[in-house]
């Protein structure tokens, strides 16, 4: 008999908004080992990002899939710079790179837990189609509509403590409400979390994955509990749901 999950086997893990850019060579300066990505991102020093190639060959010095470090990027110009290690020196870019198909792009590396979270939700709505025809066999009985669904769509909630670290993956959530370009936003919704040396076995574990928009945050006050802010979000595509456990 299967056993029935609770909400202690959920979590929610995140990524945060305007942590997703594309570049291509001639945004390479290999003088000063820099990257300009793009404006008013949402990159911060620690960050760990990675890069792929869009087909292309990135600069030198950059390995697609490979785990690197933000030790600066600038908002005003989206010149950014990384590390091998974290709080490492700038790395040594030799060339500018080849461009591929597509740009090369940079990403936040992985999903981090969402500590402070007290309780999320996401629902999923299909459109009626109605697909009555007219005319048929008239009987007693009164003939009923006939329907088919059409597209889908999603809208989630999470309701995450708001703490005085303004470093935790929980503030930065908070704060995204207000990142005017959201690109990598996205929520790991775990229905039955399974930990392997300290994190997510995703082979073992069930969970909805939603690249999102934040498009609330509910702040309130009051004496007698825990101050909590609600986030509202709803899909930009569509969620990946991976219920198997293989």
């Amino acid at each position: 008999m299967a056993t029935v999950l609770s909400g202690t086997s959920g979590a929610l893990y995140y990524k945060p908004a305007g942590t997703s850019a594309t570049f291509k060579a001639t945004n390479v300066t290999v003088a000063d080992d820099e990257i300009t990505i793009g404006t008013y991102l949402n990159f911060q020093v620690g960050d760990k990002v990675q890069f792929t190639a869009g087909g292309g060959t990135l600069p030198a010095g950059i390995t697609a899939a490979t785990d690197y470090y933000v030790i600066a990027y600038t908002a005003s110009t989206g010149v950014l710079q990384v590390s091998a290690t974290s709080g490492g020196s700038t790395i040594t870019i030799t060339d500018v790179g080849t461009d591929g198909s597509s740009p090369f792009g940079v990403d936040f590396a992985e999903f981090q837990s969402v500590g402070d979270c007290r309780e999320w939700s996401f629902e999923v709505t299909r459109e009626e189609l109605d697909t009555t025809t007219i005319g048929g066999t008239l009987g007693q009985s009164a003939p009923f509509r006939t329907f088919i669904t059409g597209f889908a769509d999603g809208t989630g909630s999470a309701t995450v403590y708001f703490t005085d670290d303004d470093t935790t993956i929980a503030n930065r959530l908070i704060e995204d409400v207000i990142q005017r370009k959201q690109a990598g936003a996205t929520f790991k919704l775990y229905t039955d979390l399974v930990l392997s040396s300290g994190s997510p076995d995703d082979t073992a574990s069930t969970s909805i994955e939603v690249p999102a928009v934040i498009n609330s945050a509910s702040f309130a006050v009051t004496p007698d509990d825990a101050q909590a802010v609600e986030i509202s979000f709803r899909p930009t595509s569509a969620p990946a749901f991976d219920f198997a456990r293989s």
